[in-house]
């Protein structure tokens, strides 16, 4: 039997995120999508998601009923078994020989003809009992059945639950199982009435006031997504990029896909911004995806820029772990290893530090990650104002502020986005992804 377009590339997608670590999102807004229909295009994106978000509890289930451990498995046939075990635990819709049946054809388009049978006598004991793939009902015991009830790293669940406590761990666990809500960035009220004359139903952030969350209708249609006026953004993100006053000239250090880049050039429009990434086909992205006239683009070190500095505002939204965003990017949790930690907190503080050394006096820097880690967030702030005199931190409630009175922050919550002196998003806490900012001032030498 033929294999559905839906399947094949779904397929094709999750082998290249296990044999490249390559990342589903980016591949599923690539070319490889754009031949299938709106449902095909759908199906595949479902099955990609939600075997990368419950890979775990997946694999769990398949090691019970195989003959074979899985790490013995070449990883065609793996992805098969998976693809066919979220379908039956997880989608309700689609008929179990339909599931198991693609997934023995996928393992022979796969040049795996020897392990079709296998595949199928361990689908076919699986679709006996489905439904003991799903999470149970009772709330979590523990951390470690948080882990294995949410399909979560039990070590990354563990520093959750013992920092955040239990309650809020169970709530970000649950959030990154869900597809998190599609949202853009609305500059204004005629590109909102263009969307809405295109059959786009869109409703209002509940972070910020430029959001709007998509309820129904294909945003890519309309003339204003190819003439890049649309900006897909979490509400997170947007407020991130709120926080940076305005100046004259602005940097925006590791700034690719560009969402925040592009937010700060409408915010500021009177500001010349620079917008910087480390990766040269980054800083390409960067090109196509940012259009403004008053942003300058380069591929560039932060922490050794190529031009002068004396920035009146910085934004660092420094590569991280992402823990913030495993709702949108599950396959990091399978990836990060504890020790990683200490290495991306090194190259942090370094990227800090060479920022500040570019800010002119007076000037903020807006420190920020995605990442829910201490070792990201509060300690990279602490580390660098303990080593610097010319440095002050600024109470983030203080901005927080501002933007309430000027109607662009629309939670009225304030001490829930607040951890001390530090903006902190919590994913199902938050209706967004989870963020960490903190703002400095540079004081004059």
């Amino acid at each position: 039997m033929p294999v559905s377009p839906a399947r094949a590339a779904a397929f094709d997608i999750l082998l290249r995120v296990e044999q490249q670590s390559a990342y589903a999102d980016e591949l599923l807004h690539s070319q490889i999508l754009h031949p299938l229909s709106l449902l095909d295009r759908a199906l595949a994106t479902e099955l990609v998601m939600g075997v990368l978000r419950w890979r775990s509890r997946l694999d769990s289930a398949l090691a019970r009923l195989s003959r074979q451990p899985l790490e013995k498995l070449d990883t065609e046939v793996l992805v098969a078994l998976r693809m066919a075990a979220y379908q039956l635990g997880f989608l309700d819709r689609i008929p179990a020989h339909a599931a198991v049946d693609e997934s023995v054809e996928l393992t022979k388009r796969a040049g795996k003809r020897f392990a079709a049978p296998f595949v199928n006598a361990v689908l076919r004991r699986l679709a006996k009992t489905p439904r003991a793939l799903r999470p149970a009902a009772a709330p979590p015991a523990d951390a470690a059945d948080l882990a294995e009830q949410y399909a979560h790293p039990p070590w990354l669940v563990e520093r959750w639950a013992q920092g955040l406590g239990l309650e809020t761990a169970v709530r970000i666990c649950r959030y990154d199982q869900q597809p998190p809500q599609a949202t853009l960035r609305i500059a204004d009220s005629a590109l909102e009435s263009e969307l809405t004359a295109a059959d786009v139903e869109l409703e209002p952030g509940v972070l910020v006031s430029t959001a709007r969350r998509v309820i129904h209708g294909d945003v890519t249609k309309p003339p204003a997504f190819a003439q890049g006026r649309v900006h897909f953004q979490d509400e997170a993100s947007q407020l991130i990029a709120l926080l940076v006053p305005g100046g004259r000239r602005i940097l925006d250090c590791c700034a690719a896909p560009g969402g925040k880049s592009s937010a700060l050039s409408e915010q500021h429009p009177e500001a010349l911004v620079f917008a910087v990434d480390l990766h040269s086909h980054r800083a390409r992205l960067l090109r196509q995806l940012v259009r403004a006239p008053n942003v300058r683009i380069a591929a560039a070190d932060a922490t050794r820029l190529p031009f002068a500095g004396g920035f009146d505002a910085v934004l660092a939204d420094v590569p991280c772990s992402g823990t913030g965003t495993l709702a949108r990017n599950p396959e990091i949790k399978w990836r990060l290893r504890p020790e990683d930690l200490h290495d991306l907190h090194t190259g942090q503080v370094a990227i800090l530090g060479a920022v500040l050394d570019q800010t002119a006096d007076g000037g903020c820097v807006v420190y920020s990650t995605c990442s829910l880690e201490p070792e990201e967030d509060e300690q990279v702030v602490e580390e660098v104002v303990a080593q610097r005199s010319d440095v002050r931190l600024i109470d983030c409630r203080e901005q927080l502020m501002r933007l309430q009175a000027a109607r662009l922050l629309v939670w009225s919550d304030l001490d829930s986005l607040l951890r001390g002196p530090y903006l902190r998003t919590l994913p199902g806490v938050h209706p967004c992804d989870g963020f960490f900012a903190a703002i400095l001032e540079r004081r004059p030498r």
